[in-house]
């Protein structure tokens, strides 16, 4: 082979490397086992159904997901990590239920220039000073839907309110929020344990204590015991139950009547018009036979995320075009309105719901709009601006 031959064969074969070798690889965390297994399973089958729709490839590059069960508990999750950044090489990391779970795996992954995404978890606690470049949240800010659930009690002129939450990261930032818009008086604050159960003794005390209104945070399986147990009470027909994240598609075929009547809000809804929405819910119901939860579509819009950043940014070799890609926050989603804060966290609608029984179908219906277009309150402690 001459040398004029060879070296044009050796710089094909260099122009060429980069792009056989790039290959989209991410690292899917959630709880897929014990209780915390019913939030992660739909958030698991909501995103396999995004890759679905998308042909497989995000940005239309080949691409690998690796999947893993944190098992609700931050050791577990710090070991995934160490070995998706370490031994798989991912570009990406995502899903993440657990406020808790995001606070312990924060650090270890942006410093390693690996891109955090939260699909559901968003702690306060890296929302302001603890901002980073390289973590975005395409779920909700913590402390904003119990914001809009304090604001809308406080328009009603409820005047005391008995508030509950479990013990951990989340918990803390939902009472935080709410306390933030609710102008009334807090005549109980509980924090429960993480996964309880049993809540009569809870409700022994909130009985006593004869609020006007009671307002919760207890997401899935929690949700599902304390709400059954208030109305086997009979404090349903007593004192008026609020909540944010503990009635929703996820939980109402398993409350039923007993959630029939509550309020809540949240930045979706499956009655959303917009054309992504519709599909999504109908391609969910039609794929696993039952209405997603807000769980799901969060899953559902972080593959829509990254298909559409990976594709404007012509790939994942420029990190800095990447970001300038996911900060545009203009991808296709299910809520129809989003945009990002300074501080990578969502600016979105929150909207009110009721939970009513539709003959036998036990749903939530949108009713309005509580606080447009609403971002966090610790973006403004986020340095960073672009």
């Amino acid at each position: 082979m001459s040398k004029r031959i060879f070296a044009l064969v050796a710089c094909l074969a260099l122009a060429a490397s980069p792009v056989a070798a790039e290959k989209v690889k991410v690292g899917f965390i959630v709880t897929l086992t014990g209780g915390g297994g019913i939030i992660g399973k739909p958030m698991k089958n909501a995103f396999e159904l995004g890759m679905e729709h998308v042909g497989g490839r995000l940005g239309g590059m080949e691409t690998e997901v690796i999947y893993g069960d944190d098992k609700r508990k931050p050791d577990v999750a710090k070991q995934l990590v160490n070995k998706m950044i370490k031994k798989d090489r991912v570009h990406f990391i995502t899903g993440i239920i657990w406020s808790n779970l995001l606070v312990a795996i924060h650090g270890p992954v942006t410093r390693s220039n690996t891109f955090l995404i939260s699909s559901n978890a968003g702690a306060g606690a890296v929302a302001g000073k603890r901002c980073s470049k390289d973590f975005f949240n395409v779920s909700f800010q913590n402390d904003v839907m119990p914001e809009g659930m304090g604001k809308y009690m406080t328009d009603k002129k409820i005047n005391n309110v008995y508030a509950m939450s479990p013990n951990y990261q989340a918990g803390k930032d939902m009472i935080k929020g709410f306390k933030r818009m609710y102008k009334g008086k807090i005549v109980g604050e509980v924090y429960t344990k993480l996964g309880q159960k049993d809540y009569q003794a809870e409700i022994s005390a909130l009985r006593a204590a004869n609020p006007s209104a009671v307002f919760i945070f207890l997401p899935g399986g929690m949700g599902i015991n304390f709400i059954k147990q208030y109305a086997q009470a009979g404090l349903s027909k007593k004192i008026p139950l609020y909540s944010v994240y503990s009635v929703d598609a996820l939980t109402l075929p398993a409350l039923k009547d007993a959630a029939v009547g509550t309020f809540g809000v949240q930045h979706w809804s499956p009655d959303l018009g917009n054309s992504v929405n519709r599909r999504f819910v109908e391609s969910y119901r039609k794929k696993y036979g039952k209405t997603p939860a807000f769980y799901a579509a969060q899953a559902y819009d972080t593959v829509m995320f990254l298909d559409n950043a990976i594709r404007k940014a012509g790939g994942v070799g420029d990190r800095d075009k990447l970001r300038t890609a996911m900060r545009a926050g203009d991808f296709p989603n299910t809520r129809g309105t989003f945009k990002f804060n300074n501080n990578h966290f969502p600016i979105q609608n929150v909207y009110l719901r009721e939970a009513v029984n539709d003959n036998g179908n036990y749903v939530t219906k949108t009713l309005g709009v509580v606080l447009p277009a609403h971002g966090d309150a610790y973006a403004k402690d986020c340095p960073m601006k672009w």
